[in-house]
């Protein structure tokens, strides 16, 4: 993949640079992430956060390295940290001035720089484990020299600060590995390894006063402690090369060479990029961004699809959605069945889970759209695969769960979720936030859409039409699913058309329509089984293009409506007025491509305006999360990214809409 290279333009100030971030992940849940100035500026930053019970309960357990350069008359800090001075005030280290160099390439590499001196420090994650691998590329073309390292440990809910009062460890050094034990967790053994140096005692164990800059731009509590036991010293001879090995896990057995993790890692991404096959710089960066998002379940032993980093664990709607980009665009097949497996085994009452909470507790199912996109996520499957055997895994694996589903939902099930004598389907009632705009704060219900929402509809009237196939395909008689197929799409024609705006209604409920413009009618253009004609499906396009194109994504609402909220920002409550009234959203750009490309044809013309329109995109692979995508983006320029610094169907849709409706055609 390409390496994205960020000099100190890139990072400096210090207010610049905590912006920027990067993560990576273990596949199993746990990840590690930071500036890319390397100052924490979020609770959930650290080296080490490891999940517990994957892809659950995670908890930060090395917060980072800190690193100096003792020469005869001077000694140089290169930590970068902001933290509030003795009157509270926000103050810097020194640090920064060394740094001269991110670097981005599925790993992450800082370089330093002072006088005679120089050191890359290189991240990775043993895939597979809780464990991080630290290495340490010097060049000393001075005097002999001694460099310091001092790690950070923790252990918190990675939601969570900690204060000193904390941190309490049972700690110990036996050979080359020091191990701290938590009095919270004294069952867990956090493990440090190192390859030679010189351990001693710090005379002052916690590292305090640590501010955390996305904290504040929250309005949340911004400051943490961390536990600094031990400083390790390596001496540095006159004209040296010199490389140094750091590994932190919790456990037992675990690869001691931060370089040889750092290799193998190397080559699991240019393994993944092999499979995927693409020879394009965008498809190859979110074909390593796909990665993220991808991990083992370990209630099911099956993989799943983290919805975002680094807060959300995973949610239905959001993996149906995101699988084809993640999985099957990338040539991950075995993966896209796991997945598909893992979320059949939880239907209940005709109803995939809408997430699956982060203790590791029951799955929560109200949702009316993650089971209908379900079914886009089986056709999918299908049509990248196609072979008697996959055909014969979904009968046998699938589709009595699709059986499942279409009969709840026609003769009603949960959440007030049933189809109308019209032949389409009503959701949610009361305080119900079944559909993905689902703010709910007490009573307060942000966007209810209560009735009959227009992606719900398009969605449903798509499973019927995939189920008619089904089961001819599989010798059953499918006229049940083709007559309610027709009837719903008559109604949906009739109802749902609003002739004064020249697009969808949002919602119907009995005979009105809600006029407010929202990205939501997309679907009914950019989904493969389709009910307007080809002058309807453009007038959408177009209004969509219009006033909600956003460059990243779409805006949720129309910025000529009063309840427009131009940009994200400040404490829970003034995000969540924002989140789905102007916001706009990444994952929505894919919907909108597919559509514009179905309405406009793949000329020469048209696939260069759908390529430049993903240019933003490409741009924002260089800030908020290096190589990856956000979740959501100010309805306003500069479209600033916010939420999940890294969300699936973000990267997900974006890779799906671009590989199947933009790239085939560029290559010609």
């Amino acid at each position: 993949m390409k390496a994205y290279h960020l000099d100190r333009s890139a990072f400096t100030p210090m207010e610049t640079g905590v912006q920027k971030e990067w993560v990576l992940t273990n596949g199993i849940g746990g990840y590690a992430g930071s500036s890319v100035t390397s100052a924490h500026s979020r609770k959930h930053h650290g080296y080490l956060i490891a999940s517990l019970h994957p892809p659950v309960e995670r908890y930060v357990i090395l917060s980072k390295t800190e690193e100096s350069l003792q020469r005869t008359d001077r000694r140089y800090d290169f930590a970068t940290e902001q933290y509030a001075d003795a009157d509270g005030n926000t103050a810097y280290t020194d640090g920064l001035q060394y740094l001269k160099e991110f670097i981005y390439d599925g790993l992450v590499h800082f370089r330093y720089e002072a006088p005679d001196f120089s050191m890359t420090k290189t991240l990775a994650f043993e895939h597979g484990k809780n464990t991080i691998a630290i290495s340490y590329d010097i060049k000393n073309l001075g005097e002999a020299a001694t460099l310091q390292l001092t790690p950070l440990f923790n252990y918190r809910v990675h939601h969570d600060a900690s204060a000193p009062e904390h941190l309490n460890f049972s700690c110990s050094r036996t050979g080359d590995e020091i191990r701290l034990q938590p009095q919270q967790n004294p069952l867990l053994t956090i493990r440090l390894y190192t390859d030679g140096g010189t351990v001693s005692d710090c005379r002052q164990p916690y590292h305090t006063n640590t501010q955390l800059q996305k904290e504040l731009d929250v309005e949340s509590d911004a400051l943490n402690s961390d536990f600094a036991p031990y400083t390790i010293a390596f001496s540095l001879p006159a004209h040296c090369d010199k490389k140094i090995s750091i590994v932190c896990t919790i456990e037992e057995h675990y690869c001691k060479d931060a370089f040889a993790t750092a290799e193998a890692e190397r080559k699991r991404f240019a393994a993944l990029e092999k499979t995927a096959g693409y020879q394009d710089e965008l498809a190859s960066a979110l074909t390593i961004a796909a990665d993220h998002f991808l991990t083992y379940r370990q209630s099911t032993g099956l993989m799943t699809i983290l919805a975002g980093l680094p807060w959300f664990t995973d949610w239905g709607r959001d993996t149906m959605i995101s699988l084809t980009g993640l999985t099957l665009a990338t040539g991950r097949f075995q993966d896209a069945r796991e997945i598909l497996t893992t979320f059949a085994q939880y239907v209940h009452h005709g109803m995939v889970p809408n997430m699956f909470p982060d203790e590791g507790t029951s799955p929560l199912y109200n949702t009316a759209d993650a089971s209908l996109w379900y079914f886009y996520a089986v056709g999918k499957y299908l049509d990248y695969t196609g072979r008697p055997q996959d055909y014969a895994f979904v009968r046998d694996t699938i589709y009595p769960k699709l059986k499942e589903i279409i009969s709840a939902y026609e003769h009603g099930t949960d959440f007030s979720i049933y189809m109308e004598e019209d032949g389409l389907i009503h959701a949610g009632s009361g305080l119900d936030q079944v559909t993905w705009m689902d703010v709910r704060v007490g009573d307060w219900v942000a966007t209810p859409r209560h009735g009959k929402p227009v992606e719900i509809n398009a969605l449903w009237y798509h499973a019927l039409c995939l189920m008619d196939e089904l089961s001819r395909h599989f010798g059953e008689d499918g006229s049940h699913y083709a007559a309610l197929a027709s009837h719903a799409k008559d109604s949906f024609v009739k109802e749902f058309w609003n002739e004064k705006d020249e697009c969808l209604y949002d919602v119907v409920d009995g005979q009105t329509g809600d006029p407010t413009l929202r990205p939501n009618q997309i679907y009914a253009v950019s989904l493969p089984h389709r009910m307007l004609d080809p002058e309807k499906e453009k007038k959408i396009v177009d209004k969509v293009y219009e006033k909600l194109y956003a460059q990243t994504g779409l805006r949720s609402l129309s910025p000529d409506d009063p309840e427009y909220h131009p940009v994200y920002e400040g404490n829970l409550d003034k995000r969540d007025h924002a989140y789905h009234q102007g916001t706009s959203w990444g994952f929505l750009l894919g919907g909108f491509l597919t559509a514009y490309i179905h309405v406009y044809g793949t000329s020469p013309e048209v696939i260069a305006r759908a390529d430049k329109m993903l240019d933003p995109t490409r741009e924002q692979l260089c800030h908020g999360c290096i190589g990856s995508v956000a979740e959501i983006f100010d309805g306003n320029a500069p479209h600033t990214s916010r939420g999940c610094y890294a969300q699936a169907w973000s990267v997900g849709e974006i890779l799906r809409a671009y590989t199947e409706d933009i790239l085939p055609y560029k290559k010609k």
